[in-house]
């Protein structure tokens, strides 16, 4: 009777030991959609930036290297290959892109450019998409987190290579610019 009632506990903290390791891939897993999600606007925000930066180059010839360094900026971001690869990437390539102040005023051809001004508006509609996929990503980060820090889900994460992710953090001195979509004036 003994030995039933230990192959019957043995069991059960088998099944047990098994449901979190099962929600740990559950979480794993909707972490990595949510990334999923964030590459579906930023594929868009790359699509959109040279056509931005083609407009403004006729208008703005002395704002090469600012445009350049926005296109090779681009090239990283799309170039990156893991997570945490690309979150550092992009938050350069948004410093940049909200950092692109050029005076309306100097260009009123450019203000009246309608190619420009759909450009802009589209670029402020991904951003505010990309605010937004970046906090359900944070969201299901944070969850996967907690359930690899928490006991006993630390031990079977330890157990099976499971480990803390990196949030998709913003730079301290960006964070207010973050909380909104950037203002791309010319």
């Amino acid at each position: 009777m003994a030995i039933i009632i230990f192959i019957v506990i043995v069991a059960l903290v088998g099944i047990y030991l098994v449901s979190i390791y099962n929600r740990l891939i559950g979480l794993r897993n909707n972490r990595e959609n949510a990334f999923a999600n964030i590459d579906v606007q930023l594929k868009q925000r790359y699509d959109l930036i040279p056509q931005l930066v083609e407009t403004v180059k006729g208008y703005a010839k002395h704002e090469k290297e600012t445009l350049e360094n926005i296109i090779r900026l681009r090239s990283a971001a799309m170039g990156a290959t893991t997570i945490d690869g690309k979150i550092q990437a992009e938050n350069a390539l948004s410093s940049a892109l909200s950092g692109l102040k050029v005076s309306l005023e100097a260009y009123p051809d450019l203000k009246a450019n309608q190619n420009f001004l759909q450009l802009q508006n589209e670029i402020g509609d991904i951003e505010n998409k990309l605010a937004s996929v970046r906090r359900f990503f944070n969201s299901a980060t944070k969850e996967y987190n907690v359930a690899v820090q928490q006991f006993p889900g630390n031990i079977v994460a330890g157990l099976f290579g499971f480990h803390k992710e990196a949030m998709f953090e913003v730079p301290e001195a960006d964070r207010q610019q973050y909380d909104k979509a950037p203002e791309i004036k010319f």
